[in-house]
């Protein structure tokens, strides 16, 4: 049984060849933050015939099942990314559109500081830099 089979089982999804498909294409993809249209693109360039209501459908089944994150960037589109468990902040380009991703030990102490100082702790948290390149 292949890697991508074993994670549809263990998410409780039915193996099905457009969820194989999609989701060898989000593991094996150079770009980390994929839109539902980039899937569909990357699925017609390898000859396979999967509708873009498919893609979408299939994303947002991943999303329910714990499988990918959804994010909404400046811009308003979705993008998807899988979800490896690991923390990490985002800065989005607005000239470029460029994600990227980081982790910061001081920034992530600081936010669990502040949120004890108003008797809060935090169950999750997204934080979102919109930057542009500095100008020399």
């Amino acid at each position: 049984m292949t890697n991508e089979n074993l994670e549809l089982k263990k998410a409780g999804l039915k193996v099905t060849l457009p969820r194989v498909k999609i989701l060898n294409i989000l593991e094996s993809s150079d770009t980390r933050h994929m839109s539902a249209e980039d899937v569909y693109k990357s699925l017609l360039e390898s000859g396979d015939d999967v509708g873009l209501a498919t893609v979408y459908r299939v994303l947002t089944q991943f999303e329910s099942a714990g499988l990918v994150l959804r994010h909404n960037f400046e811009g308003g589109h979705a993008v998807f990314e899988l979800n490896n468990d690991d923390h990490h902040d985002h800065m989005v380009c607005t000239e470029t559109g460029e994600v990227i991703e980081f982790c910061d030990p001081v920034i992530e102490k600081r936010q669990k500081e502040i949120a004890a100082e108003h008797g809060y702790e935090i169950v999750d948290h997204s934080l979102i830099l919109y930057v542009k390149p500095k100008k020399s």
